[in-house]
């Protein structure tokens, strides 16, 4: 059967959107969604999905893993878009099914050091400086970042309220000191532009669960202006409006990719590579995982777990024999740091207690990882 073209009934792909809007998904699900039921529908000789089920398809997404050989979670998303095909639209019971999954890769996130992320950021200026403070320094992804609203930061507590993060989950997380006084004077510049964009007419802003049907003012107010806005009008593909959408996160993408490269960083390193380095950081300075966990919005403890590998402490947290050694040879497992000569004792002391506040083990760390140097 191909494709109805009865234009008294909705096709297919525009009862998918529909579905997908009433359950007020992002644009970006929605893009994807129908573009893997396109795909289904054409792997199959553009059948109708209520002539295929399980074996259909079992056969596209086994095709996906061994021919395409696409990653699992792009299997993954495939997946999820033909179960709300036949879940929301069609109204069709799925039984089980028999896949060939594409092999997930264990992979250790990459992550800056403090020097290198200092270097990149001397990189970068104006709004784009602002945006990479805050996702090294609040731990945010790209678009939670891009999405928040001006009534999202508050500047008295410090602190940032992410909205319908990943999972459609609220959290807070922390505002760093260091941009307030850049965004403080960023905030004032975009609500020139944006009262500019209320005397020509326009000013309105998207607002997500329909609110503007609710409240039929709010898509002007100040309070709910994107805080990096884009530099020009557009069309919302959905509803038609002209008005200012949040910057397009391909601009900061490649600024951070040139400030990578300028600041001479050979890693394969990106934007989140910033959130990255903020969980690793904080579990190097000695905070518990559970906060850092809360910070980073993760569900299960062990998606966290994996900056515990990538701490800046060699393999498993273990210093090797031959790094005790040193360069003047005074550190070795015979040479117990009470015989040490007084010079290093002092340095020692001086780790202990003016650098990490008494704690004996990041400062026997410390203390090992550079006692060869005589300017510590």
């Amino acid at each position: 059967m191909i494709l109805s073209r009865d234009k008294k009934q909705p096709k297919l792909l525009d009862e998918v959107r529909f579905a997908i809007r009433a359950k007020h998904y992002s644009l970006r699900t929605e893009e994807a969604y129908v573009n893997w039921i396109k795909r289904f529908i054409f792997f199959h000789g553009k059948q109708h999905p209520l002539e295929l089920g399980e074996k259909q398809i079992n056969q596209f997404l086994t095709y996906l893993a061994v021919d395409q050989h696409v990653a699992a979670s792009t299997q993954n998303q495939a997946l999820c878009a033909l179960i709300f095909l036949y879940k929301n639209v069609i109204k069709k019971e799925i039984g089980e099914l028999d896949i060939t999954w594409a092999k997930k890769p264990k992979r250790l996130p990459t992550v800056f050091t403090q020097k290198e992320v200092k270097s990149v950021l001397e990189q970068l200026s104006g709004d784009k400086w602002i945006m990479a403070n805050l996702l090294y320094g609040s731990g945010l992804r790209l678009m939670e970042c891009l999405r928040l609203r001006t009534k999202d930061i508050e500047f008295p507590s410090q602190k940032i309220t992410v909205r319908s993060g990943k999972g459609d989950k609220d959290r807070i997380t922390m505002l760093p000191e260091i941009v307030i006084a850049a965004l403080q004077k960023h905030l004032q510049e975009i609500k020139k532009q944006h009262e500019k964009d209320m005397i020509n007419g326009f000013g309105t802003v998207y607002l997500p669960y329909a609110l503007e049907k609710k409240y039929t003012n709010a898509n002007r107010e100040w309070i709910w202006q994107y805080v990096f806005p884009a530099s020009k009008l557009s069309l919302d593909p959905r509803s038609g409006v002209k008005q200012r959408h949040h910057l397009d996160e391909a601009v900061v993408q490649k600024a951070v990719k040139q400030a990578i490269r300028k600041a001479g960083i050979q890693k394969q390193a990106s934007c989140h590579t910033f959130r990255h380095s903020f969980a690793t950081h904080l579990l190097e300075a000695g905070y518990d995982i559970r906060t850092v966990q809360e910070l980073l919005g993760h569900e299960d403890v062990n998606t966290t777990m994996i900056y515990t590998h990538v701490l800046n402490k060699g393999a498993l947290g273990i210093r090797s024999p031959a790094d005790m050694l040193g360069k003047n040879d005074l550190l070795h497992p015979g040479n117990p740091l009470a015989k040490l000569p007084a010079e290093l004792q002092k340095r020692f002391e001086d780790i202990l207690n003016k650098r990490y506040n008494g704690d004996l083990e990041a400062a026997i760390s410390a203390f090992l990882h550079l006692h060869g140097n005589i300017d510590l």
